[in-house]
């Protein structure tokens, strides 16, 4: 079989993985400017199309190519019962869900339909008008806070809060834009909001030969923005009829649609009262299928290509359960920063042995805005719960990612947590907590990252690394490094004599110093605390003083104010699309607009003016 992959980055790769090991052959697919960036594959041969959402192009380059099968993949066009359509009547093989399924369960709205026509429990919500006053009077009825969210789509986009009725208006509004830009499609439903809400999904797969199994749950709770950033498999803390009851669930819905391949049913389960209710079901590969995969021990792209070549799954009613898998979705965001995305050529990447990385990193890969903020998954196994993190401790203590800011850092934080640890997670967890100003790498691999910049000058990156600070001082070399419990220190070039207790390899960090040993000669650094080294003055982030300024490279989605407007405090000015997000920045204070200097459409950088004021108070967001 030659399948075509649909997608890029971390998924085309590991798509890719399954079909080379079954003796397939994979095609891969880039627009003009990706392939310098996180290039679709590396070994296959790779099909130029002018975008990833061109469903025509890529039914054309699959066909160019030669290719009998296309797999979407997750994003992009997975959810697309149309480009389904359109690959089933270009002759060639779709490896996933049939397209009226995909339709069926693809608008929230239908979904809830066919759950509660199969007896799935339903959080109590409303969806048969798109009238803004009916829904509006829908969620009077239903009782605040309710959940504005996009009938069509996933991955947190086009989701909104509202708590009150004046609230409700501006939610409404958000989440249709968003949900238009994201989905094509701007209809929404509003439910009722659980406050102490666990998000818990069931894997399910089915074949053309009536076969339905489940492959077990897993907890999705460590989510912000409403999208998730730590999974793992099983859920943890579910009583066994709570655990039995979402099983039988997410079978008895996918059997009511005749559902084949793979596919997950995902729940909110009310941590206060034990209910569970149906939220959606997702009709295609997920972005946390590795932890299923690592309990169970089964591929479950192999078993999609084995439904899509219409052969009957083997009894899968009978799978055991072995151990406990973890995964960090790591981005590239900037959790010092509030998450704001970040880019960058990447510089230094060493994984640590003995876990599962699913990336398309490499050394002299662009991170670009262009698409979503997450650039890599870190998968771990372990017997139990306590030696998944164990090793998910291990492995974040060792990863080194430079060029670019990631979430490595914010993710050692956060399997230290009270929560996390005892597996009391609710998906408002960040929402109420504090997380550090600066979390970053701990001291292991600030050392191993002091290593690499002490190379020979030929070899030297230090223009080129994200997360550290170069500066000269006192004509030495100088380091900013932010310890494993977010204390930003400053780390200086110190002489070797300072201590003759050397060690003989590696690396070992003392109070008040930190040294390291390679090719038989160690080199020390002094601790020395200053911990405002990534405080940026206001003026910094200005840029140009008294304007408003893009935080990060993105796109110009709305433009809200003219020249002469008067605006206000916390008032919305322009909104700007980075990585799938849209990020509205407000004035924080009263001011005239002078000049608009960008249009809807317009790339912008970091720091680039977007609007300047007349006043002298600074409305920057």
């Amino acid at each position: 079989m030659k399948v075509l992959i649909a997608n890029r980055g971390e998924i085309a790769r590991r798509i890719e993985r399954t079909c080379v090991r079954l003796g397939h052959t994979a095609v891969g697919i880039h627009v003009p400017g990706d392939a310098g960036s996180e290039r679709a594959l590396v070994h296959s041969p790779v099909e130029l199309v002018p975008s990833y959402l061109d469903a025509v192009a890529v039914v054309e380059a699959a066909q160019r190519s030669g290719c009998d099968a296309v797999h979407p993949g997750f994003g992009f066009l997975a959810e697309n019962a149309e480009f389904a359509s359109a690959v089933i009547d270009a002759g060639l093989t779709w490896v996933g869900p049939t397209p009226a399924v995909i339709a069926q369960m693809g608008s929230k709205i239908h979904a809830r339909e066919i759950a509660e026509a199969a007896g799935v429990a339903l959080i109590p919500g409303y969806a048969e008008s798109q009238d803004d006053a009916d829904l509006a009077a829908a969620a009077s009825r239903i009782g605040f806070p309710v959940l504005v969210k996009a009938s069509a789509g996933g991955g947190g986009k086009g989701i909104r809060i509202a708590r009150s009725a004046d609230e409700f208006v501006s939610a409404l509004t958000e989440a249709r834009t968003e949900a238009d830009r994201s989905f094509g499609d701007d209809s929404v439903i509003v439910e009722r909001y659980v406050e102490r809400p666990r998000h818990i999904e069931v894997q399910v797969i089915g074949d053309t030969h009536g076969n339905v199994f489940h492959l077990g749950t897993r907890e999705c709770s460590v989510q912000r923005r409403y999208q998730k950033v730590f999974e793992e498999a099983p859920a943890p803390n579910l009583p066994d009829a709570t655990r039995a009851g979402l099983h039988d669930a997410a079978v008895k819905l996918a059997t009511a649609v005749d559902y084949t391949s793979a596919g997950t049913v995902e729940f909110i389960v009310d941590d206060e009262t034990g209910d569970y209710f149906f939220l959606e079901m997702n009709t295609r590969l997920q972005v946390e299928h590795p932890v299923t995969e690592e309990v169970t021990g089964l591929d479950l792209i192999e078993l999609m290509l084995l439904v899509a070549a219409d052969a009957a799954l083997p009894d899968l009613s009978e799978v055991e359960f072995s151990g406990h898998a973890l995964e960090a979705r790591i981005t590239a965001e900037d959790a010092s920063a509030g998450f704001v995305p970040a880019v960058g050529e990447v510089s230094i990447l060493e994984v640590p042995d003995g876990v599962r990385w699913e990336s398309a990193l490499e050394v002299g890969v662009q991170v670009t805005p262009d698409y979503d903020a997450m650039i890599a998954k870190l998968v771990v196994h372990g017997e139990d719960r306590a030696a998944a993190l164990a090793e998910m401790r291990f492995a974040l203590d060792h990863l080194l990612i430079a060029g670019v800011t990631t979430t490595t850092g914010f993710h050692r934080w956060l399997v230290d947590q009270a929560p996390v640890v005892d597996a009391q997670v609710t998906t408002r967890f960040l929402d109420e907590t504090d997380v550090p100003a600066a979390p970053a790498p701990p001291i292991e691999a600030a050392a191993r990252m002091i290593e690499f910049l002490t190379r020979p000058a030929a070899d030297s990156v230090w223009s080129a690394v994200g997360d550290f600070s170069v500066t000269p001082r006192r004509g030495s070399q100088i380091i900013g490094v932010r310890d494993a419990n977010g204390e930003t220190h400053e780390v200086a070039l110190a002489p070797d004599e300072l201590r003759d207790d050397l060690p003989a390899d590696g690396w070992a960090y003392l109070p008040g110093l930190l040294a390291f040993s390679t090719d038989g000669h160690t080199h020390w650094f002094e601790v020395l605390d200053r911990t405002e080294l990534w405080a940026p003055s206001a003026g910094d982030r200005a840029g140009t003083g008294n304007a408003l300024v893009a935080p990060f490279p993105a796109a110009v989605a709305e433009v809200h104010i003219a020249p002469g407007d008067d605006v206000t405090g916390d008032q919305v000015l322009v909104v700007i699309e980075a990585m799938k997000m849209l990020h509205s920045l407000k004035a924080d204070g009263a001011a005239t607009v002078d000049e608009v200097l960008v249009a809807v459409g317009d790339q912008v950088a970091s720091n680039q003016p977007l609007v300047t004021f007349t006043s002298e108070e600074d409305p920057n967001p």
